[in-house]
């Protein structure tokens, strides 16, 4: 898979799901504190393919050069000298990284991984049961092949004629469908001998179509009943967040979000445009998201258990 490193978070900006801890932030820490280091995917949005298979998170990190015991785990881990003016440790599907001050020595850094420890390997294990499930969930790229779209199962057909509308592919619903069999179709304008790559490609580009479509029109909705104004909404395909929101009112948002139904896209809509009014994790942030979707800690929970298809 496509490696990204962590960097800082930009002032202003809030992001969904971001697992940041910084040492010694005070006691009674149950979620990140605020001004700590948080994983920053790349910004190149659409233009990549699909994920590539993932494989399981390890206590190692690929890039580590120190090691350490947690709670009996050995811990690989890598430590990265940054300007900042305290240590964070950042969680993501490579392991373990931590950024710390030139000036904070090694001793300082351990006793801080220490104090962490439970939080980290509970992260470490997330990390790992969710590469599992989506190597589990790995799609074959053909004719015949599945994915989830707005919640619901689409199966690919290949379908040269399709290759004059719009986009190259059209998606089809049955208007009566046998019980347990998928309602949709997505007629995808390629031969029947095409190569899985080029399946793959096609279905992104139309999955990352809709998503942009649909992204917009809940934008829209919400920051009318929200009032407030975004002013560029842009798709991202961070492996750590679902999206993001930034003071000047810039939105991203992960375009595999089009994977889930409705009621989970609208979560993370009004959870960003919420951030328009309240740049933090506090009380009233948590009021106002509420304010306009009264049930959002069931989307919520749907995206922690997600098992979003992973494409090789």
């Amino acid at each position: 898979m496509t490696r990204r490193r962590a960097s800082l978070i930009q002032p202003g900006q809030r992001s969904l799901f971001d697992e940041p801890v910084a040492a010694g932030a005070g006691p009674g820490e149950g979620s990140p504190p605020r001004g700590t280091v948080r994983p920053r995917p790349s910004d190149a949005a659409v233009a990549e393919p699909l994920d590539r298979a993932l494989a399981p998170v390890e206590l190692r990190h690929p890039e580590a050069d120190r090691e350490i015991a947690l709670d009996g785990h050995r811990v690989g881990y890598v430590l990265r000298r940054v300007r900042r003016k305290s240590i964070g440790f950042i969680v993501g599907p490579d392991g373990l990284a931590v950024h710390a001050p030139r000036w904070v020595g090694l001793r300082e850094i351990e006793a801080g991984l220490r104090e962490k420890g439970p939080w980290i390997l509970k992260k470490l294990g997330e990390q790992q049961a969710r590469a599992h499930r989506r190597l589990a969930s790995r799609v074959a790229w053909g004719d015949g092949a599945s994915f989830p779209f707005l919640g619901e199962t689409v199966i690919v057909v290949l379908d040269p004629r399709a290759g004059t509308a719009p986009g190259g592919a059209i998606l089809d619903a049955a208007a009566q469908a046998l019980p347990g069999v998928a309602r949709l179709t997505l007629h995808v304008g390629l031969a029947h001998d095409a190569r899985a790559e080029q399946v793959r490609d096609a279905v992104q580009s139309w999955l990352q179509r809709q998503a942009r479509r649909i992204f917009d029109e809940r934008c829209r909705l919400y920051a009318g009943r929200l009032g407030v104004r975004w002013t560029r909404l842009a798709l991202s395909s961070a492996q750590t967040r679902w999206g993001s929101a930034h003071a000047s009112g810039a939105i991203r948002l992960n375009w595999r979000l089009v994977h889930f139904a409705l009621p989970t896209i609208d979560y993370v809509v009004a959870h960003e445009l919420a951030h328009l009014r309240e740049m933090n994790h506090g009380p009233r942030f948590w009021d106002v998201v509420r304010s306009v979707l009264p049930d959002y800690e069931r989307a919520r929970r749907a995206l922690k258990d997600d098992a979003l298809p992973a494409f090789d």
